[in-house]
């Protein structure tokens, strides 16, 4: 029996609203483990050579944000951000320069903050698209629901998160 619940590239190609909340101080997926590495040898993004950094992914936000969606990130840190969040930091101008909207918040402003227990995209503010991650950061997989619990769970909390965030080129790591 076919599942009725859409995958994350049907979600993507046709939301008009995608919303992202991260909440780990660390992620070890499979897609950054090179990038990382090199990184941390030294090699930095330059702005200026687009083509050696574009990708894929900067090519579907581009797609999505062109057509007139939405597109939302935002990033709970600890501070001191951990290396990997400065990783991140360095390469996320990529994402500005695809047109996502990206924000940080340190941590201890979200304390009173309900969040869920795993980092979700949030289209349409329908469907979850929920990101689990074993504790070394490791992709254990997704899951997609169209819970309205779930659904106005991860609203309500990306809105308070957005709200209190910083965005991206005002936010200077520590």
């Amino acid at each position: 029996m076919p599942s009725s619940k859409p995958t994350f590239d049907e979600l993507i190609a046709t939301c008009r609203s995608a919303l992202h909340l991260e909440m780990r101080d660390a992620y070890a997926v499979d897609y950054e483990k090179g990038p990382f590495a090199d990184w941390r040898a030294g090699h930095r993004l330059n702005p200026a050579e687009r083509e050696t950094w574009w990708r894929p992914w900067l090519d579907l936000i581009s797609e999505t944000v062109d057509r007139g969606a939405e597109v939302r990130r935002a990033r709970i840190v600890s501070e001191p951000v951990s290396e990997y969040t400065r990783f991140l930091y360095d390469g996320t101008f990529t994402n500005v320069a695809a047109g996502e909207q990206v924000r940080w918040l340190p941590r201890r402003q979200a304390s009173d903050i309900p969040l869920p227990g795993n980092d979700f995209w949030l289209f349409d503010g329908v469907w979850v698209h929920w990101n689990h991650f074993a504790g070394d950061g490791s992709s254990l997989g997704a899951e997609i629901t169209d819970d309205p619990h779930a659904a106005a769970v991860c609203r309500d909390a990306f809105e308070q998160v957005w709200e209190r965030a910083t965005p991206h080129d005002e936010y200077k790591i520590r």
